[in-house]
């Protein structure tokens, strides 16, 4: 049987050696935004683990667009530097891995602690920071009241994305990934529950895709490097973002040159009913993937060698996205290949462990 889950595919303009994507996930573990000796262990260690492809953690474009004050940023050339550095330790190490950058705003869900301290709202003693938002509607009663973004504040943010992709670029990463998912600012004008608004950004379907739609637009007229977005294909809440929408929106960014839809759910109110179990939401990457006609990844709770595999047969999705099997085994990529009966590439000096 042809394996999937280790060939090559190539998206836009790059190369990826195999199927197997690290999904961001954030860390909590910087000071000022910067890339520190945890981010290049973490990184790295996946990396020279097999991994097709690296995307860093939730990015913030400008600093209140951080989750907490412990975020990574790219929006100063110190920033941009760190990036540098960690980018020419991983391909020094792992040259054919492939290495991206999720860029985000938190929007409403900002100013928060570390998640294990609880995730409390900030102070302005506490380096907390005013939250934005389409409207004027608090996350929970635990979340600081945002501010309702205007129109000049709406042009900061798209001028701060530009940016932030342009930096990319500069310190070398080989994709770009729009963060709009999980609640956070541009998922939160997609959804009639968080967006509420009265102006051309607000109401209707198109209204309410216009603002994510111009980030995009303006990101890939900026970079010439290949472009995915995240989204939450449902609110799984009544009345919310849903996979119809989804499928619509995915047709919309196809248009503008987005090269891969990667399909999340959920994230936007706490009162969500998630149905969750493993592989949960490859159903909405197959529906976005055949309807949309464009390359999907899937991500959740996806941990079996098999499971992988099956997704990608079954035309689920075109990439897998590793989140917690990779945070549990750096090495996930080396020992489902053995699973699989496939043979990779090791690194050199771990070959006396490949065939135990």
């Amino acid at each position: 049987m042809k394996n999937l889950l280790f060939s090559p595919i190539t998206i836009g303009n790059v190369n990826f050696k195999n199927r197997v994507f690290m999904s961001p996930m954030c860390q909590y573990s910087a000071q000022n935004g910067l890339v520190n000796q945890w981010h290049i262990t973490h990184y790295l260690s996946r990396a020279i683990g097999g991994a097709g492809a690296i995307v860093i953690e939730a990015t913030a474009v400008e600093p209140r667009g951080r989750i907490t004050p412990f975020d990574l940023g790219l929006y100063n050339n110190e920033q941009k530097n760190a990036f540098l550095e960690l980018i020419n330790i991983i391909k020094k190490f792992s040259p054919d891995t492939k290495i991206g950058i999720q860029l985000a705003h938190a929007g409403r869900k900002g100013s928060k602690d570390k998640p294990w301290l609880g995730e409390k709202l900030l102070t302005k003693q506490e380096n907390g920071y005013d939250t934005i938002a389409p409207s004027q509607i608090a996350f929970d009663e635990n979340s600081s009241m945002p501010k309702q973004i205007n129109k000049q504040e709406l042009d900061f943010v798209k001028e701060s994305f530009i940016k932030s992709a342009k930096m990319a670029k500069e310190a070398g990463f080989d994709f770009i990934e729009l963060h709009m998912a999980h609640g956070y600012l541009l998922h939160e004008f997609l959804s009639p529950l968080s967006n509420q608004r009265e102006d051309e950004y607000g109401g209707s379907l198109e209204n309410r895709m216009r603002f994510p739609l111009e980030i995009a637009k303006f990101v890939r007229e900026v970079v010439e490097i290949p472009l995915f977005v995240r989204i939450s294909a449902t609110d799984w809440a009544k009345d919310g973002w849903d996979l119809e929408s989804s499928i619509e929106f995915s047709k919309q960014l196809k248009l503008l040159g987005v090269d891969l839809m990667d399909v999340s759910s959920g994230g936007l109110v706490p009162y969500a009913q998630i149905d969750s179990d493993f592989g949960y939401q490859t159903y909405f990457s197959y529906k976005i993937k055949h309807e949309a006609d464009i390359l999907v990844s899937a991500v959740g709770l996806i941990a079996d060698a098999y499971q992988a595999e099956h997704i990608l047969s079954s035309k689920q999705a075109d990439i897998v996205v590793m989140g917690r099997a990779l945070l549990s085994d750096p090495y996930w990529c080396l020992h489902a290949a053995k699973v699989l009966n496939v043979d990779i590439d090791w690194p050199q000096q771990y070959l006396r462990a490949k065939h135990i």
